[in-house]
């Protein structure tokens, strides 16, 4: 997506293409929201069913990214219906985010998420029951092992023309069909929660709530980045020291890198959603911590603190996985920080970490991923607003609408309010 902001139309067109097919279905909850973890076949239709955090919180954040840059109303409903699935099912009362949600139920994996023919004519009428199928093309006799995986395969428009009605039709018809099975598939037995909250993972979810929040202008998706990275501050820190998870009020292991600057990325991304630089203060704290604890003699990072637990080798893991590298993370974290804050040794050490690490990105780019994002951040252009003013003021929510009504992945904006009372 990237690439295509510099006017890459070949790296739109195979962006827009896997988003379009991994929305389908299969991988994609098309009844309740929510990606899982992986397919097991190359037309990502079996998945392995566990839906892990991690995973919501990049995928909800690049169909965001998809829809600012095309328009394609799909990519906007997967991404809402995917922050809203994280909300509904894997978020804790008091605002952390759970880690994940088991494959298995009743002993079975994805027993929760497949159907059978005679589930949909018993819970569907036989109007329904038709559109369903020919939207889905579902066998009688299953397309895994006997179950059926929803994918879908006609789009509205194919339907509409089909069935001779208006698209919206189709659109209203399948929406309350949806319904009805997603109420259905409610009553089962559910699978088991992984209710740990590990800070980096839910700070990657705070970071996509909080830009959705913005670009979606969603009162209710900021709050929910609020109310995350608040709970991981008050939380996770014990005597000014980041810890790495929270279970059951109880708080387990020093927080790695990619903790530190996860944290601080949604920090930033919430700070430039509601203009309220206490969490810029965090934000500039934590990256200082990172600096201090974490930098390397030579340059670049450690995945963990200098008095970490004593390891026979003291790690530093470059290569980005299912989530980023932590010294990924932090190359982006200070080009932002430095950007915020003026702090041009911030910015150096940043560009020299990318430049320790220019040849495997080269080589590697499909495993160097965050890497790419914080080297076209680095080349730039960078561009900066400032905006003082008060929230509820007509002229600060047009110029916030202004800032963030397209995508803007290389802007830094830097907002106060002022308290209330003040002139």
């Amino acid at each position: 997506l990237l690439q295509s902001m510099r006017g890459d139309s070949e790296s739109l067109k195979i962006a827009v293409d896997v988003l379009q097919k991994m929305g389908k279905g299969g991988m994609y909850d098309v009844l309740g929201g929510g990606f899982a973890r992986y397919s097991t076949d190359n037309h990502w239709l079996v998945p392995h069913y566990e839906k892990m955090l991690y995973d919501n919180a990049q995928l909800s954040r690049v169909y965001l990214h998809g829809w600012l840059l095309t328009g394609e109303l799909q990519f906007k409903k997967i991404c809402e219906e995917t922050l809203d699935f994280v909300a509904r099912e894997l978020r804790h009362a008091q605002g952390g985010f759970f880690s994940s949600l088991d494959a298995d139920s009743e002993g079975e994996e994805g027993k929760f998420y497949s159907w059978t023919y005679t589930e949909f004519q018993n819970l569907l009428t036989a109007p329904e029951t038709n559109l369903f199928t020919v939207a889905y093309d579902i066998n009688p006799a299953g397309n895994f092992n006997g179950k059926i995986v929803l994918q879908r395969k006609l789009s509205d428009k194919e339907l509409a023309t089909q069935f001779g009605v208006s698209q919206q039709d189709v659109k209203t018809r399948l929406d309350q069909i949806h319904q009805q099975l997603f109420s259905a598939r409610s009553t089962r037995c559910r699978p088991t929660l992984d209710d740990k909250i590990i800070v980096s993972w839910n700070a990657l979810m705070s970071i996509s709530f909080a830009e959705a929040g913005r670009y979606l202008n969603r009162q209710d998706y900021l709050t929910i980045a609020q109310q995350n990275t608040l709970f991981l501050i008050d939380n996770l820190m014990e005597k000014g020291r980041l810890m790495r998870s929270w279970r059951e009020g109880q708080v387990k292991h020093n927080a790695y890198l990619e903790d530190h600057a996860a944290l601080t990325m949604a920090l930033i991304e919430v700070y430039q959603s509601d203009g309220d630089v206490t969490w810029f203060h965090a934000a500039k704290e934590l990256t200082k911590q990172m600096m201090q604890n974490f930098a390397a003699p030579e340059g670049g990072f450690f995945d963990t603190r200098q008095d970490h637990e004593a390891l026979l080798l003291r790690p530093r893991n470059m290569q980005d996985n299912a989530t980023p590298s932590g010294s990924a993370l932090s190359a982006m974290a200070l080009l932002k920080m430095a950007a915020l804050e003026g702090n041009a040794e911030w910015r150096i050490y940043a560009e020299a970490l990318l430049d320790q690490q220019s040849e495997m990105i080269s080589r590697y780019p499909a495993t160097f991923s965050m890497w790419l994002q914080a080297c076209d951040f680095a080349i730039g252009p960078v561009f900066e607003a400032a905006l003082l003013g008060y929230a509820q003021n007509e002229a600060w929510q047009n110029f916030q609408a202004a800032i963030w009504s397209h995508y803007r992945p290389r802007i830094i904006c830097a907002a106060s309010i002022y308290p209330p009372g003040e002139q």
